[in-house]
């Protein structure tokens, strides 16, 4: 049976995208506007159309299919994560005295965590200590990275926004100043230059850098995931006791959450 917790849906920020929706529409209704004066296809296809092009022109396909990957598992969270690789290393501790590192090479193909199935691996090799922190801080550091330049997309996307949405109320008023003569037409020219404007900057502030900051959040949460793991596989390959193993763990957890004292 699987130690590993499953992931869950966090609720709260899956509504908190609604909430950032319901938001604006509360605040143009309150003024006694329609909500639907909002829904303008031709702004929407100047800003979010133009800032997909721009993206695609600033950024390999490779990275924004990766980033796109990444979105799909953004409301994903996985509770007690820490607490229950701490509970299956010792699990892992309690076979090796027994039966040595290869006793292990059960469980590679049936880890569910690709970065722990190569830190078993390692161990069940018998690689030094050295070179299994080393070969495993190597490719932890590699996918950090990797995570970033997910958020780093988004931003970009964020700075772009409100940019195409002044292009789009430049667009509108170009046809203000175009049906001048033409009273019906000059009203859709002004709705499209200011829910352009709304498109931009809404969507910049309340969605693209938010779900940025929320990539960043997890790319460090998994950083530690995998920090736990690379200290997990040295104890193992010191064929430390089983107690031992959950007491330094859990000790290296706690060293990573407290905040870091400065000097007196």
């Amino acid at each position: 049976m699987s130690l590993r917790p499953r992931p869950r849906r966090d609720r709260v920020a899956i509504l908190s995208l609604g909430l950032t929706a319901a938001v604006i529409g509360v605040a143009q209704w309150a003024d006694g506007g329609r909500w639907y004066a909002l829904v303008q296809p031709t702004a929407a296809l100047v800003v979010f159309g133009g800032t997909a092009a721009a993206l695609m022109l600033s950024f390999p396909w490779s990275r924004l299919v990766r980033t796109g990957a990444a979105l799909s598992k953004v409301f994903r969270v996985m509770p007690d994560a820490q607490s229950a690789l701490i509970t299956r290393f010792e699990h892992y501790a309690a076979r090796v005295v027994r039966r040595g590192p290869a006793s292990l090479e059960s469980d590679l193909a049936a880890a569910d965590d690709p970065f722990l199935a190569r830190a078993l691996g390692l161990v069940v090799d018998g690689q030094p200590v050295e070179e299994i922190r080393q070969a495993l801080t190597t490719f932890s550091h590699a996918r950090e990275d990797a995570d970033e330049e997910c958020a780093l997309v988004l931003e970009t996307a964020a700075g772009y926004a409100p940019t195409l949405g002044i292009l789009g109320a430049v667009l509108g008023l170009i046809r203000v100043m175009e049906n001048l003569a033409t009273p019906a037409g000059v009203g859709g020219g002004i709705a499209v230059a200011f829910v352009a404007t709304v498109y931009g900057v809404g969507s910049a502030n309340l969605v693209l850098l938010p779900l940025a900051s929320r990539l960043r959040v997890m790319s460090r949460t998994a950083a530690l995931h995998r920090e736990l793991i690379i200290e997990g596989a040295v104890v193992l390959r010191r064929a430390a006791h089983p107690r031992m193993v959950e007491e330094y763990l859990a000790g290296f957890l706690r060293s990573r959450h407290e905040p870091s004292r400065g000097a007196a």
